[in-house]
């Protein structure tokens, strides 16, 4: 009987500490965009000005529609364990009074990360979605641009969540963790 290749060869797995002093020896160019996930630094797609302009008006909405009492980091990357450092494409923290600046947030801190899909949205079906159920974050929304769908996940257990279900009505959508807070998605699409 044979051996399978994977069982061949060993992987080294990066911890953030060596991620982050890569980045400081110059390893990355300062335009790279990398993040590292269950220990290995993944190259991300190029962001399309469709995506970047949902991610601008995505930013803009959940700001006024939170003001003080959350947090909205774009792009920034989530400490989950010692392996991997994802840069979700928006997230809605809880507030801290030093917005961050000593410690990336972790799983406790965040109330919602939102991931926003044209080209990556098999890999953040397939990867993102179930690393931040493993790490127990609460809620994530997937925006596919393609499909024109807004996903709700919700209840993380294991690789997945609980509850899943595509939001239709854009007008007032409920924010996880500000359960008296609805943002207005109308035209995201």
């Amino acid at each position: 009987m044979s051996t399978p290749a994977a069982d061949l060869y060993r992987r080294h797995r990066f911890t953030a500490d060596e991620y982050h002093r890569m980045g400081e020896s110059g390893l990355f160019g300062e335009d790279d965009r990398v993040e590292l996930i269950e220990g290995e630094i993944i190259e991300m797609t190029p962001i399309g000005s469709r995506h970047a302009g949902t991610v601008k008006r995505l930013l803009q909405r959940l700001s006024q529609a939170v003001g003080t009492r959350a947090i909205v980091a774009v792009q920034d990357p989530l400490a989950l364990a010692t392996r991997s450092e994802p840069e979700p494409d928006i997230a809605l923290l809880r507030p801290r009074d030093d917005f961050y600046t000593t410690s990336h947030p972790g799983p406790a801190d965040v109330l919602l990360l939102v991931e926003v899909a044209e080209a990556s949205l098999r890999y953040d079906r397939e990867v993102k979605i179930p690393l931040y159920a493993r790490h127990g974050i609460p809620a994530v929304w997937l925006v596919d641009l393609a499909g024109r769908e807004l996903t709700a996940y919700q209840q993380p257990a294991g690789d997945g969540y609980l509850q899943q279900h595509v939001i239709t009505d854009l007008a007032a959508v409920a924010l996880p963790g500000l359960s008296d807070l609805t943002v207005d998605l109308s035209g995201l699409f």
